[in-house]
């Protein structure tokens, strides 16, 4: 089979939906762009203004599990974010505009456990890069047979929503991606170079259809892989724009 590229996603508002691209520009030392954008600070985050801040600091599925559910569209020349949930109405809204806040506070936070931190405010990324979970700008990259062979192990459709990724890859042998750790892999135009692995959280386990816990992922990892890693991270050494189909070249 061809190497390829298959899915590009990016995730405006980390934590909080997912949108599909028919193409993207990616830039060297960049993150996807307008990939975890915005994210939403909870009323316990301790985040220096135009820092990085760790994932803890921001409301996302591992602890609000019906977050998953929520699908984005970005309208990039404007900056507004309209976001859909099978549990809400639509919302659109300007994350940059603090008038504009008090609706989405409203619009999220039936979907927020009632003894928990709650959402409080949105913090735009410093210096152009995403508030990924990696302190670096980075990009994920996951197979599909890496997925199709833990769907076959735990004998149920998972899908690829749960696993918020960037970039999906065909052809690669099941768990082949952590192969190419410390390598350098191009796909299209892009050279990117291979990093980590990236450790799941609870996230995993909720359905991105409906935003309830649902399946055991940690612990079918753990039982088929001693570990509760899916997917690498990758750094972009030299950008392009990226298009499904695009050739895989190791």
């Amino acid at each position: 089979m061809t190497l390829r590229l298959a899915h590009i996603f990016r995730y405006p508002i980390k934590g909080h939906g997912r949108e599909e691209l028919a193409s993207v520009a990616l830039s060297p030392g960049r993150t996807l762009p307008w990939d975890r954008h915005w994210a939403v600070a909870h009323d316990a985050a301790r985040i220096e203004p135009g820092e990085w801040a760790r994932c803890l600091n921001f409301m996302r599925g591992a602890k609000a599990p019906m977050l998953m559910a929520i699908t984005a569209r970005l309208d990039e020349p404007v900056r507004r974010v309209t976001l859909s949930h099978p549990d809400r109405p639509d919302h659109s809204f300007r994350p940059d505009d603090p008038a504009e806040l008090p609706g989405f506070l409203d619009w999220v936070a039936p979907l927020c456990p009632p003894g928990r931190s709650q959402p409080a405010a949105l913090v735009a990324a410093p210096g152009g890069r995403g508030m990924t979970d990696s302190p670096y700008p980075s990009v994920s990259v996951l197979s599909l047979n890496s997925l199709r062979a833990l769907e076959q192990r735990m004998g149920r459709p998972l899908g690829m929503h749960r696993w918020r990724a960037n970039l999906w890859l065909e052809g690669l042998a099941p768990w082949e991606e952590f192969d190419l750790i410390g390598r350098e892999i191009a796909i299209g135009p892009v050279r990117l170079r291979v990093k980590e692995r990236i450790t799941r959280c609870k996230a995993t386990t909720a359905n991105p259809e409906t935003g309830r816990i649902d399946a055991d992922t940690l612990g079918a990892l753990n039982e088929a892989c001693g570990h509760q890693d899916f997917g690498v991270y990758a750094t972009i050494l030299e950008g392009g724009t990226l298009t499904p189909g695009d050739e895989l070249r190791l």
